[in-house]
């Protein structure tokens, strides 16, 4: 996912400057409406390149994302391969990238608002921007301050995003930093709050998906109607499911996963018998999609980044949810029994002790002790915890069997 950091950068700085057929899968002891969605990104470059791929996985999957660069400033060529793929009865997520080009979002959005007509219900919806969470947390935001200072000084007076993050850029001066959590939380949400492309999407009633490796609970809180969290690098899967399943549950939302690169450097993804064993635990928590992000390409591999190994893991996960007997034998952890509620507004990262505070901070007073209550719980319950945080909206009183709060001793 990180292809696209740069690209996403620019956009939230923009934004502080201008306002065969498959029928859905089902799990058998999951209720029928409940649809389950597997399947593969496509990266490429060429219609001819995604209609190879639709090809190769149409018969055991049931969801195509579109998610390549150069095909979605290509008008033509958006609906070629989406045309395709729904004809294949393939549901389709399509990401345009966030473009920042006004000129281009204009057509896009016509792609978008005729999406149901020309679709139907196999169009799920739009997957805007990349890891707005991951971004603030661990972007470099003392340079940012340290360049637009004098920007965003001239312009407190004038409202919205302009004065929010002059207020929080007095808040970091002199280095005194204070501890304000609500401050930054606001200005996280004024990003979308003056994204005028978020705002058209969500005027259609579009689901808008994204995918995120952190702080899930504020990507929901924003306005995104699914999010999917990253497995891969050396993160737990486990507790990235507890954190988006436990945000997704309490703000009814939809969750999912979406199987990342594990190395910076080929062969990128995890080996397949990792891959399967992850998506099937994602299936057995309870996630309504499954991805496979499948870039770059891979010397002459026509298929991108995806090796045979990987195919077979989809096929499998496929297989196992097909049949009804097998899963009867696997143990239920779509709901969990126990929740940990951490405190209101604190976006710290929990990937590691140390981890940063909203991008600004490092760990305060009570980094630690949550982080022993958090490694404790996980051990506990492991996939039947979930992990939100405390918010009078969202009460967690009489949806689980056992609750914990940060500041109990264990």
């Amino acid at each position: 996912m990180k292809r696209f950091t740069a690209i996403t950068i620019i956009i939230f700085l923009l934004m502080a400057t201008t306002a065969a057929v498959l029928v859905p899968l089902n799990l058998s002891n999951r209720s029928r409406e409940q649809d389950f969605y597997l399947g593969v990104s496509f990266n490429g470059n060429t219609t001819a390149e995604g209609k190879l791929l639709i090809d190769r996985v149409k018969s055991y999957t049931n969801l195509f994302v579109l998610q390549s660069f150069p095909i979605s400033r290509n008008e033509t060529a958006i609906y070629e391969i989406l045309d395709y793929a729904t004809s294949q009865g393939l549901n389709i997520v399509v990401n345009l990238l966030s473009s920042s080009n006004q000129s281009d979002w204009y057509w896009q959005f016509e792609v978008f608002k005729s999406a149901r007509h020309r679709w139907g219900s196999l169009f799920l919806g739009a997957y805007y921007s990349d890891e707005p969470a991951g971004l603030q947390l661990d972007y470099n935001w003392t340079d940012f301050f340290d360049t637009y200072k004098g920007y965003f000084a001239n312009n407190a007076s004038r409202s919205g995003i302009h004065q929010v993050y002059a207020k929080l850029e007095d808040a970091m001066v002199n280095g005194t930093k204070p501890q304000n959590y609500d401050l930054e939380a606001s200005v996280f949400f004024n990003y979308f709050n003056y994204d005028k492309a978020f705002i058209d999407l969500q005027s259609t009633g579009i689901k808008i998906f994204v995918s995120d490796y952190t702080l899930y609970w504020f990507d929901y809180m924003a306005g995104y109607d699914v999010v999917l969290a990253q497995f891969g690098s050396n993160s737990s899967y486990v507790e990235e499911v507890d954190l988006v399943r436990g945000a997704a549950r309490l703000q009814n939302k939809e969750w999912g996963a979406i199987l990342t690169w594990k190395y910076s450097e080929p062969p990128y993804l995890d080996t397949g018998e990792e891959i399967h064993r992850q998506m099937l635990e994602a299936c057995k928590a309870g996630a309504k999609y499954i991805i496979i992000f499948n870039y770059p390409q891979l010397g002459d591999n026509p298929y991108g980044v995806m090796q045979e190994e990987h195919f077979k893991a989809l096929e499998s996960v496929a297989n196992d949810v097909m049949a009804t007997a097998k899963l009867r034998t696997i143990s239920d952890e779509s709901q969990a029994e126990a929740v940990l509620v951490l405190p209101r507004n604190y976006g710290w990262g929990m990937r590691r002790p140390d981890d940063v505070i909203w991008g600004f901070w490092p760990p305060d007073e009570k980094s630690a002790h949550i982080w022993d209550v958090l490694t404790k719980l996980i051990l506990q319950y492991e996939l039947r915890l979930d992990i939100v945080y405390d918010d009078p909206a969202f009460p967690v009183t009489g949806k689980y069997n056992h609750i914990y709060y940060w500041n109990q001793t264990l």
